[in-house]
């Protein structure tokens, strides 16, 4: 049987954990996308989603209306699935006030061999609104895929906004991060990214935010491992700007074989009444952790597979 684009497509997002069932429910909006083709797409009252097929990938407008909950989590589904291609996707989302939406988004590439993934986000979020961004990454084994993605998010007064990047299983290939963030008054950002890279993967992280409103908080933490000859740089940034404001940088990473690891935290506080914190620790894994896993049976990979499985998760 001769599988159709869609259907490869659903089988990759399968194994970078999804569910193609989400995609039959018309409760769910979704948007299935391979290269500048937009396979599947579906909305919701009060979810405009738009997607439009360009010469090199796709160009997305969403938006949640005035104090509407969208009550399911919306699924994207990006990839590419020859050995070779460039993919663009640019995405304007804009969460009015008072409105609420989560996104599960799975970008795949399961037989990349030289494929370039370029995502740039412009996100606005209005007074009280709330957006939880949850993305996860399979690039398949061979380490042939560059994936860039940029975001400018906008966080507005008393908003909540949380992104989550997951790149766990497989090869990384490059990546490379950069996220900028403004929070109003009295709103919250987290930004979590966590990834596990081997062979010659080269990742570049760059997350930075400003606290630019009177008791606005911000998070930034990441979770790195990498292994053989990977490569990893991390900076997070992050600028107390008003009375009341408070954030923190939480960065970890564990390094075996010949990787290189570099975390770099950024810390400004630009008023007497703000506050940052950071932590930073790079290195192998807890040696108490591993004796008490081998003591159990495990052999010290197995063991070291468990503790690294147990940070990124």
């Amino acid at each position: 049987m001769i599988l159709d684009d869609y259907q490869i497509m659903l089988n990759a997002y399968e194994e970078a954990g999804g569910r193609p069932s989400v995609f039959k429910d018309l409760r769910i909006a979704h948007l299935v996308v391979h290269r500048e083709k937009v396979l599947a797409s579906h909305s919701v009252e009060g979810l405009i989603l738009n997607a439009k097929g360009t010469d090199s990938g796709v160009d997305i407008d969403m938006s949640v209306e005035e104090g509407i909950k969208i009550a399911h989590p919306v699924h994207l589904c990006f990839g590419v699935l020859p050995k070779e291609g460039r993919q663009q996707i640019k995405i304007n989302a804009l969460i009015k006030k008072g409105g609420q939406i989560k996104i599960l988004a799975h970008c795949v590439f399961p037989n990349a061999l030289r494929v370039q993934h370029i995502m740039d986000a412009k996100i606005v979020l209005e007074d009280n609104a709330v957006f939880c961004y949850d993305e996860v990454h399979y690039h398949g084994l061979t380490g042939g895929v560059e994936v860039v993605p940029t975001a400018e998010i906008k966080v507005g007064k008393g908003a909540r906004l949380s992104t989550n990047f997951a790149l766990t299983k497989g090869r990384v290939g490059r990546l490379k991060i950069d996220y900028r963030a403004e929070v109003e008054r009295y709103g919250v950002l987290e930004m979590v990214t966590k990834v596990y890279g081997y062979g010659d993967d080269k990742i570049k992280v760059r997350e930075s935010a400003r606290l630019i409103g009177e008791g606005a908080r911000g998070l930034i933490k990441s979770r790195m491992a990498i292994r053989e000859e990977a490569q990893s740089e991390v900076v997070s940034e992050l600028a107390a700007c008003a009375p009341n404001t408070r954030g923190h940088i939480d960065c970890t990473e564990i390094v075996q074989g010949n990787a290189k690891a570099k975390a770099i935290p950024l810390v400004d506080v630009l008023h007497e009444k703000a506050q940052v914190t950071h932590e930073a620790a790079i290195g192998r894994v807890n040696e108490k952790q591993l004796e008490t896993l081998m003591a159990h049976g495990l052999t010290e990979e197995e063991a070291t597979y468990v503790i690294i499985e147990g940070m990124l998760k």
